[in-house]
């Protein structure tokens, strides 16, 4: 299964470079500024949905309470690759403990650990540590999710180019008292993304 690290040069984002400059027909001298947009929109979606979206791997410490379903923060999980019982340090065991839904499905939907009752036996047993890969791979990014990473970075590529950062345009014949400020972010890229916005169980 290739990781993040095996490609070292993938650039952070949703939809690939060479797709995005086909896409807006722009060539290499626009190169930096669509390297840009797309990072920055990327960056922007995640925030917005409170979530990561790309894969990447993730150490998460967990508190327990005592129940035996514990949520993961990021999804869709693709591995777990270690689960630590806090106090004694000691990795537990995959028999001790199963992903719900199963790792590497790429269902938009929370993931979590279903843990074996033996835990209940661990003396005061506060946290767990969780380490596992999550998020999309690039060429798997849902086409929605994809979209609108494509329109939020041609709507920065265009207000870029026109010098117009943080200005939406002119009300016709009133000159700059025409001129407004932007939404931080585009109402159909809100409505793309609302599905992917993270949802707690």
């Amino acid at each position: 299964m290739e990781k993040p690290e095996d490609n070292a040069d993938t650039l952070y984002t949703l939809i690939p470079l060479e797709d995005f400059k086909a896409l807006m027909s722009v060539d290499d001298r626009d190169d930096r500024l669509c390297r840009f947009c797309l990072v920055t929109s990327t960056l922007t979606i995640e925030q917005y949905c409170m979530r990561k979206l790309l894969r990447k791997k993730h150490f998460e410490q967990i508190e327990f309470t005592g129940d035996l379903l514990i949520p993961l923060r990021e999804y869709p999980v693709i591995e777990v690759l270690a689960f630590y019982v806090f106090g004694n340090g000691e990795i537990l065991e995959p028999e001790f403990y199963r992903v719900n839904p199963e790792c590497g499905i790429d269902f938009d939907i929370p993931f979590s650990l279903n843990l074996s009752p033996a835990l209940l036996r661990y003396p005061s047993l506060s946290s767990v540590k969780a380490v596992y890969w999550a998020g999309y791979q690039i060429e798997n990014v849902p086409a929605d999710l994809s979209s609108a990473c494509l329109e939020l970075a041609s709507w920065n590529f265009n207000r870029y180019k026109g010098r117009r950062v943080g200005m939406t345009g002119n009300i016709r014949g009133s000159g700059k008292e025409g001129e407004h400020f932007e939404l931080s972010l585009p109402e159909n890229v809100k409505a793309l993304l609302e599905p992917y916005k993270r949802k707690t169980i």
